[in-house]
């Protein structure tokens, strides 16, 4: 049966069918769902996976800004920090130089084989303001372009810009020289239909307030007779309220995240090299297996808290164990860099076929002018099998004492 969401986009997805940005902005909604097969979804996600079963609202929270962990197949949580961290890990910052300054501005073309005009921007800022305290504020700007609208009678209602917006202030704490922990506080909107309505009733911009809680640990050590930096790290993000797009339709979870990952650096100044992997996972219901009446047949009903949701992620696939294995991604990086002037990037980021298929590998590398950093990333694949190939992403960053 289709909800009242569903039923108040269902005549705009008529209309515009052919639309492919009108067919990504629904994606991006929310995962449009069958009536007679509600336990599958078809189609492209904004983070580029094919088919998943584990639907959120607001998907482009699940990708990556920062350039670097971008061309390192996305695997980074343990990396030393810099003016991107609270994009993937806050308590990194907590280990920068004191009294330092720094801001970082990104910017990733996204779907661009299937559609032009979608891109994730991304502007982040940080204040080392002591020995043990370091204050963070990030923005994330999700826009997909232009779209037309047309009522049912294929009268114009005007060209729209559909965007999503997240906007973070973050805090990170040493507690010595190898712990640190870091949060942020979260405010996300989500306005794809600018206030257009239908017959069933006035659509609304969704807003959803959430959380991130990342630590880190490393320590240095000494691997085949050459210095060396181990660190392991985690993070929960995007834990927060369901997000809604009309007063009184279905809330929907947002992309709640565990990730947990690893990063081993070998040599100092000159020339070092570091291996990284991440492993992830989303903390929200596997959808279940539903019958032709709609009755549920397998898997655990999805309408359900936030914490039922989180805690019951782990173990409410209607495949079981070996389902729950699947829905885990890895992330896997290295990074060759001389003089901390030049570096070069590889990676692999692997999802189950049945969990999104987003598996790629990635290329990149960074330039260093003093304060200044310059970063590309580069996603190498065959478009015909990946809708993120070929897609090349760019980094600034600039620090100040």
């Amino acid at each position: 049966m289709k909800t009242k969401i569903s039923k108040c986009f269902y005549n705009f997805f008529s209309i515009a069918k052919n639309d492919l940005k009108f067919l990504i902005m629904l994606l991006l909604f929310i995962s449009f769902k069958s009536s007679l097969n509600a336990q599958s979804i078809n189609g492209i996600q904004p983070d580029g996976s094919r088919q998943n079963n584990v639907t959120t609202a607001v998907p482009f929270l699940l990708i990556t800004p920062q350039t670097r962990t971008g061309a390192m197949g996305n695997a980074g949580i343990a990396l030393d920090g810099d003016a991107n961290s609270p994009s993937i890990n806050t308590a990194a910052m907590a280990f920068l130089p004191e009294g330092e300054l720094g801001v970082a501005l990104s910017y990733s073309p996204w779907l661009k084989s299937i559609a032009s005009g979608i891109a994730l921007s991304y502007l982040s800022g940080y204040y080392r303001i002591n020995e043990r305290n370091t204050l963070s504020a990030s923005l994330r700007y999700f826009s997909i372009g232009q779209v037309q609208f047309k009522d049912n009678n294929m009268q114009d209602l005007g060209v729209y810009n559909p965007n999503e917006f997240a906007f973070d202030i973050g805090y990170a704490r040493s507690f010595g020289p190898e712990f640190s922990l870091g949060g942020n506080i979260r405010f996300i909107n989500s306005n794809l239909f600018g206030g257009q309505g239908s017959s069933v009733g006035q659509v609304e911009a969704g807003k959803a307030v959430a959380v991130d809680v990342s630590g880190l640990y490393r320590k240095n050590i000494y691997l085949f007779a050459k210095p060396a930096a181990w660190s392991v790290a985690a993070a929960f993000t995007n834990i927060g309220t369901k997000i809604s797009y009309s007063s009184d339709g279905k809330p929907y979870f947002l992309p709640a995240n565990l990730k947990i990952g690893t990063a081993l650096s070998i040599g100092e100044r000159d020339n070092r090299l570091t291996f990284a992997f991440d492993t992830y996972k989303l903390l929200v219901p596997t959808q279940p297996i539903y019958g032709a009446d709609g009755q549920l047949i397998d898997g655990r009903d999805p309408d359900r808290s936030v914490p039922s949701g989180i805690f019951g992620s782990f173990s409410d696939a209607p495949g079981g164990f070996s389902e729950e294995l699947k829905e885990i991604g890895i992330s896997t990086g290295l990074e060759f860099s001389f003089k901390e002037k030049i570096a070069f990037r590889a990676g692999y980021n692997y999802q189950n076929h049945d969990k999104g298929n987003s598996s790629y590998f990635t290329l990149g590398t960074g330039i260093k002018f003093s304060s200044l950093s310059l970063d590309f990333g580069y996603l190498v694949g065959n478009q015909s099998r990946n809708p993120l190939a070929n897609t090349l992403r760019f980094g600034l960053q600039a620090k100040f004492h």
